[in-house]
């Protein structure tokens, strides 16, 4: 049987994880370098910060909760990656006050948009960051994948009203602060000057299929991981995806 925890975690990164590793192997074939310098902002305990350092990287993590970035030190250590992987105390709007500006070849914004005051200062931020040919892999909260869960849920008026509302919030209980469509975060990252380099649909259907089968069914985990990639591509699935995951790239970089 598979840990119930693996499933989960695999379904929650495997798609940006596979985008994210695939244009970090460009970069360094282009650079020459192995070694690259990663910027992980709201990068919490090293979700994608530690297995990034087990690739030889090296990854600075932002983030304001002091708790995160204690079990970040403590993964590190335990993965044996501690010396190629930092974590500094701050948030999105004061990036600059403890990251370098123009200082990395990759930046990842992950579940940053959707809490920031400003989405489009955020962005700016962490392009701010990149090196003249890095790339931003930026991952948020997808209003469709919400919309139609609520609906599937019985919950109509709700899903409804994340329609209607500026941020995508289905109500005043809604622990999300904010929503986004693949039209408007691709517009934020072409705003700050990069071009995109690809859209994904991440958990198009994962969220929807039930746990227990995932979990105890032959086969059931794999399959529906190959089923997330082939239409993670497809913009006809980003429209319900539970989060949208957009990978930009400064001018000079080359496209995938």
């Amino acid at each position: 049987m598979s840990d119930p925890m693996r499933s989960r975690a695999a379904l929650r990164t495997a798609v940006v994880r596979e985008v994210l590793q695939d244009a970090l192997e460009r970069r360094v074939e282009a650079t020459g370098r192995q070694a690259l310098d990663v910027l992980d902002t709201g990068g919490g305990s090293g979700n994608f910060a530690v297995p990034l350092a087990r690739l030889g990287h090296r990854v600075t993590v932002v983030d304001p909760s002091p708790n995160a970035l204690f079990a970040l030190e403590r993964r590190a250590a335990e993965a044996g990656v501690a010396d190629r992987v930092q974590g500094v105390q701050g948030d999105a709007h004061g990036l600059f006050d403890v990251a370098e500006r123009g200082g990395y070849d990759a930046v990842l914004c992950h579940g940053v948009l959707e809490y920031v005051d400003d989405p489009a200062e955020g962005v700016r931020n962490a392009v701010a960051a990149l090196r003249p040919d890095g790339v931003l892999s930026l991952l948020a909260a997808g209003l469709g994948g919400a919309v139609l869960a609520r609906a599937l849920a019985g919950h109509f008026t709700e899903a409804k009203q994340a329609l209607d509302d500026p941020n995508g919030r289905w109500g005043t209980g809604d622990p999300m602060p904010r929503r986004f469509t693949a039209g408007q975060l691709t517009a934020l990252v072409e705003g700050a000057g990069l071009r995109v380099g690809a859209v994904h649909g991440v958990r198009v259907f994962a969220d929807l299929v039930p746990g227990v089968l995932v979990d105890t069914e032959p086969g059931a985990l794999d399959a529906l991981l190959k089923l997330e990639a082939a239409a993670a591509e497809l913009a006809a699935f980003h429209a319900v995806a539970t989060q949208l995951h957009v990978l930009g790239e400064t001018r000079g970089t080359d496209g995938a």
